[in-house]
């Protein structure tokens, strides 16, 4: 298994392209992107668990509940969310126009959107531009692409993978959008995956479900859960494997691949967080099982005091005890442990996809078996001003390990969202 590039057109079959429809005014970078298959797609998707729901997100979740799918159109600048029935005609007319001019069914087009909310999508300017939309189509379309769906992202985010499965090569490629007002909870907030691997509409499914737990599901940048949050994973299958059908060895080279892509884009989403100036990667060790060590990490990650207390540069790690204590999560407080940990030259990391980590030779134990420590609070400063922090907890309560990830809060998150709509 190993990175490569391409992006979302990396597997065999896939083309992409983004375009400029003018949907925001004064918007000058793509808003439109389109994703096609050559073949009909197997297809699984998660979704946002936020009652108040995007039209763009009702329709998806009707036409990828059988399973199929052979395009993607998604447009930023305009969420279209809370617009009733016109909203939903909306959708379903950008579904229409990828029909008209890739020979797609509507009813196999997942349509996404992402914006301002409640206001109403002008569709007339996607219809305008579709047929420039489909005749731009191509491998090296996934550049044009990954612009097209960022918001208040500062940085693109892609990746890609080459792996083996049943002696046969394939490829997995991914690209995401992801900024602000994401708190995740089965869904991202648009991400969507490609691959030539032939899997069943109910292995994608169950692969994916589990390959959030821990990754997208781990990150949180400002504790909303955005209205349009969707996750989709197509595989056309042209990489001529047997069809993974059960779990077993071909469903674990799989599961793996999926789990390293999505981590690498859960990582890029928390480090770009609105306003963002760091990472914040919280570990915790020695919880009495998974999902106790992945929750108590997420609470701390969470946090608007220990947000605030990274962007100061402020070891007050009494903030992160008193998280992990109302997480509502079964740990022995008299028997923590905590630490922070720093990775110098960690901006190379919006540069390529190698596999992060954010350990490094600065470290600094602040807490021992419940008691304080009279640590030097200059290194602990020096090490919290890195672009990428680690939080290390330590408990004793059994031998299961987790980690999630998020972003300091700045004043900068308050002036992108004090005038977002204006």
């Amino acid at each position: 298994m190993h990175f490569i590039d391409g992006g979302v057109t990396a597997p065999v079959g896939f083309t992409a392209n983004g375009i400029l429809c003018g949907i925001k005014n004064g918007r000058t970078k793509n808003d439109t992107a389109l994703i096609y298959s050559e073949k009909v797609c197997n297809a699984a998707g998660v979704f946002t668990q936020n009652r108040v729901k995007a039209e763009s997100v009702k329709l998806t979740k009707k036409n990828i509940a059988n399973g199929q799918i052979q395009a993607v159109i998604a447009n930023s600048g305009n969420a279209n969310c809370c617009t009733g029935k016109q909203g939903a005609d909306n959708a379903l007319r950008m579904a229409k126009a990828v029909e008209s001019v890739t020979g797609a069914k509507a009813d196999d087009v997942v349509v996404c959107s992402t914006g301002v909310i409640g206001q109403q999508l002008p569709v007339e300017k996607i219809e305008a531009h579709i047929q420039e939309l489909k005749d731009g189509l191509s491998k090296e379309g996934h550049e044009q692409a990954r612009v097209a769906i960022m918001t208040t992202d500062t940085q693109y985010k892609e990746c890609a993978l080459e792996f083996t499965v049943g002696g046969k090569t394939c490829h997995m490629g991914t690209m995401c959008k992801g900024s602000g007002m994401i708190h995740i909870n089965l869904g991202t907030m648009l991400s969507f995956i490609t691959t030539d691997c032939a899997v069943s509409s109910a292995i994608l499914e169950k692969a994916l479900r589990e390959s959030v737990k821990s990754t997208y599901n781990c990150v949180s940048v400002d504790g909303d859960t955005s209205t349009n949050d969707t996750l989709v994973i197509l595989a056309n299958g042209m990489a001529g494997n047997e069809e993974i059908t059960a779990e077993g060895a071909d469903y674990d080279e799989f599961l793996a691949a999926l789990t390293k892509l999505n981590s690498v884009m859960a990582k890029k989403i928390a480090a770009d967080g609105e306003g963002a100036t760091r990472l914040i990667e919280c570990n915790v060790n020695g919880a009495k099982d998974i999902e106790t060590a992945r929750g108590l990490a997420k609470e701390v990650i969470s946090s608007s005091l220990v947000k605030a207390a990274m962007f100061g540069c402020d070891a007050n790690f009494g903030r992160f005890l008193c998280a992990m204590g109302y997480s509502g999560y079964e740990f022995t407080p008299e028997k923590v442990s905590i630490w922070f940990t720093s990775s110098k030259g960690s901006k190379r990391y919006f540069e390529n996809n190698d596999d992060f980590t954010v350990h490094g030779e600065n470290s600094v134990q602040v807490y021992k078996d419940g008691v304080p420590l009279d640590f030097d609070e200059a290194k602990a400063k020096e090490i919290m001003s890195e672009e990428a922090v680690e939080i290390l907890v330590q408990c004793q309560d059994g031998n299961a390990s987790g980690t999630a990830w998020g972003c300091d809060l700045t004043y900068d998150y308050v002036k992108i969202n004090g005038d977002y709509r204006t």
